[in-house]
């Protein structure tokens, strides 16, 4: 390895040389093998022993889970979808070279457009290629459905990094979640893409006649839609009971359900967690909260209920509608969520809270993750600054009373 640092020492493009323009391209690479020998002076700082590109790796290697799942996922509803799946088991091969050609196509698009993005941002302004992207591009993939249009991928990505990030002055200071800023650009730019019954299944829309009796392609929150019209032939009990027994609360935990690609198994999630945990990277008080969040409106919700959305269980809300994935890998992002540590309570229980409340109130929009998650990016400032004056009032009565 001291050969190769070595190697790339050499051909390192000084100020003076005529590809002096393109060192931060260089330093990116460099950076990405060896850790530098430097500090950083602004942005984002991580205070240990690992840089920020270390730290943002680690964030990739438990996002793998969660990856590797949704590839075989989508090989199996695409075999859903034909009315050839059989067993989970059934044809896995088959079911995991499909779902490979179908996501790593994304994944790459998505790296490849948005770290282009940054070269050229950060050749022309000079500036050291900053590591946030690492991450962004791996959720983007990872929170789309399998069939999306290569194009509108690149199309949302360069939205999100230039007007979700680079404006702001790049990773560090952007405000909302990036990856999240790209999925709201595609629901609401294509709307039709993003939801309804023929896009959570590949190949679901030209399987035409093929497609077995019972299956719809919805997600469990849009299939759920379907047991509350007509009114007047709907209840309560055979509403519910009929969904929870099409979509076991097991088979949403394992993750064997359509939906996103990477936002279905809580399993490969909880792996991610525990990952993330482990290595201090993620916040467990603001993961805890926003499940407390959830599950207090969910139960709430039950109390008063007068739909179906407010009749399902609440613990069934935490493992379906990209609940847990929102909360592992978007609301603790180290950016833009709260900073204090009253803070980081109060912005994850308001979060969950959120998410679920217009998930059962809003049966337009049942998968309010996002929309959660992203309000509660912009409210985070207001929520430390009140916490840091709560703290300042109370230090100064205490030096009053002295």
């Amino acid at each position: 390895m001291k050969s190769l640092e070595n190697l790339m020492r050499k051909f390192e493009p000084t100020k003076d040389s005529k590809w002096a323009k393109f060192h931060p391209v260089w330093d990116a690479l460099y950076t990405f093998a060896f850790t530098p020998n430097e500090t950083t002076h602004n942005g984002a700082h991580i205070r240990d022993g690992i840089d920020l590109k270390r730290t943002m790796f680690t964030v990739i290697i438990a996002l793998i889970p969660c990856l590797l799942f949704g590839i075989y996922n989508t090989g199996h509803w695409h075999y859903v979808a034909l009315g050839e799946a059989g067993g989970y088991m059934d044809f896995f091969g088959d079911k995991l070279i499909y779902g490979l050609l179908q996501v790593l196509p994304i994944v790459i698009v998505s790296y490849g457009v948005g770290l282009g993005v940054e070269f050229i941002f950060c050749i022309k302004n000079q500036h050291a290629i900053q590591e946030g992207f690492l991450v962004s591009g791996m959720l983007i993939p990872l929170i789309v459905p399998a069939d999306i249009p290569l194009w509108m991928v690149a199309v949302a990505t360069v939205f999100a990094v230039v007007l979700g990030k680079e404006v702001f002055g790049g990773t560090g200071m952007n405000i909302v979640n990036i990856a999240l800023t790209a999925r709201a650009f595609l629901f609401f730019g294509y709307p039709t893409m993003m939801s309804g019954n023929k896009v959570w299944m590949s190949g679901i829309a030209e399987a035409g006649d093929k497609v077995p009796e019972g299956v719809t392609g919805a997600t469990q929150l849009g299939d759920l839609a379907s047991f509350t019209f007509p009114q007047e032939e709907w209840t309560f009990q055979s509403g519910i009971s009929g969904f929870t027994d099409h979509w076991s609360i097991w088979d949403s935990f394992v993750g064997m359900i359509p939906g996103s690609i990477g936002e279905t198994s809580v399993i490969a999630i909880l792996i991610g967690a525990a990952i993330l945990l482990y290595t201090g990277i993620a916040s467990w008080k603001i993961m805890t909260s926003f499940v407390l969040g959830g599950l207090a409106v969910g139960f709430l919700a039950n109390t008063f209920a007068v739909n179906p959305y407010m009749e399902l269980d609440p613990l069934h809300h935490m493992v379906i509608g990209g609940f847990a994935f929102g909360a592992v890998f978007m609301i603790t992002d180290p950016v833009t969520a709260s900073q204090t540590s009253t803070g980081k309570y109060i912005y994850g229980f308001l979060g969950g809270a959120l998410s679920i409340t217009i998930r059962v109130f809003n049966g337009a929009y049942p998968e309010g993750v996002m929309m959660a998650i992203l309000f509660m990016n912009i409210m985070a400032p207001m929520i430390d600054h009140y916490v840091v004056q709560s703290n300042v009032k109370r230090r100064l009565k205490r030096l009053k009373t002295a």
